[in-house]
């Protein structure tokens, strides 16, 4: 992997990784379990997959890149990435573990 693929990895999977993961938590809790807009689970059927689909394909360009020789600073970028997407995951079960017990 060349030194452009390994940016274009980042640059890619970095922002569709973490964007998806930070609005999930919202769309969830505002489409979902605390509906508040009209036709609210209607927009859940078509925001949620989105959310996972692009969640997904950044995860997988960010992992990519991650695990690339030689390992340089986009090596450690991704892997840092990764680490704040981990954070990001265990704050949003967390919190729909607790929402989950108190309904």
């Amino acid at each position: 992997m060349t030194w452009k693929e390994r940016e274009r990895a980042f640059y890619i999977g970095a922002p569709l990784a973490i964007v998806p993961a930070l609005g999930f938590l919202p769309a969830v809790m505002f489409l979902i379990v605390v509906p508040k807009v009209p036709h609210a689970r209607a927009f859940a059927v078509v925001v949620v997959p989105l959310l996972a689909v692009a969640g997904s394909f950044g995860l997988w360009k960010l992992a990519f890149g991650a695990v690339q020789r030689p390992f340089g600073i986009l090596n450690a970028l991704s892997f840092g990435a990764l680490v704040v997407l981990l954070i990001i995951a265990a704050y949003t079960g967390i919190f729909l573990a607790i929402v989950t017990a108190r309904f």
